[in-house]
């Protein structure tokens, strides 16, 4: 089987995907919005720190399904691009994990650190990983992309929704401290 018949193989699989992800990253906006409308007051570097990596982290699932169904001529070329992903990718997540130690309006906990730092850094490490291995290991290499491009939407929806529990359950412990 040549390396078009193969990367065809995983088309639907990342039109599913990218669609998703582009779907996700509309509704992170009405994220935003109700944040802004509740009673809580939310820094720029919360929203940082915990925000604005959810929309990268969805952009990311984007694109990596984006560049999978691009009709490279060859794997070298994808490999390529594969690789600054994913290395962009654990800079960023440095980047956001010195975010989260600075910003003081929310106490991060260990679910925290695990969904927001570790297992997106995970994720881009095993892009890497899967970028460096693409031309020599086919096979793995291409189920290591795909489990990038779904864990990074999986860890999007999980922050967005530990987002928007968070927000909705803390303004109503303030609303019921008011009432007292």
């Amino acid at each position: 089987m040549t390396e078009h018949e193969v990367l065809a193989l995983w088309e639907s699989f990342y039109v599913i995907v990218g669609s998703s992800a582009a779907a996700l990253i509309g509704l992170q906006f009405v994220v935003v919005t109700l944040i802004s409308e509740s009673p809580l007051e939310a820094s720029p570097a919360s929203l940082s720190a915990f925000g604005t990596p959810t929309v990268v982290h969805f952009g990311g699932a984007l694109l990596i399904s984006a560049v999978m169904s691009a009709p490279w001529p060859s794997a070298v070329g994808m490999s390529r691009v594969l690789l600054v992903l994913g290395a962009g990718g654990l800079v960023y997540a440095g980047v956001v994990t010195r975010r989260a130690r600075r910003q003081t309006a929310y106490q991060t906990v260990a679910e925290d650190w695990l969904w927001h730092l570790i297992l997106p850094a995970a994720a881009y490490g095993l892009l890497l990983a899967s970028a460096i291995l693409i031309r020599t290991r086919a096979g793995s290499a291409l189920f290591g992309v795909a489990a990038t491009a779904l864990g990074l939407l999986f860890i999007g929806i999980h922050n967005s929704w530990d987002t928007v529990t968070y927000v909705v359950t803390e303004a109503g412990r303030r609303r019921q401290g008011k009432k007292k």
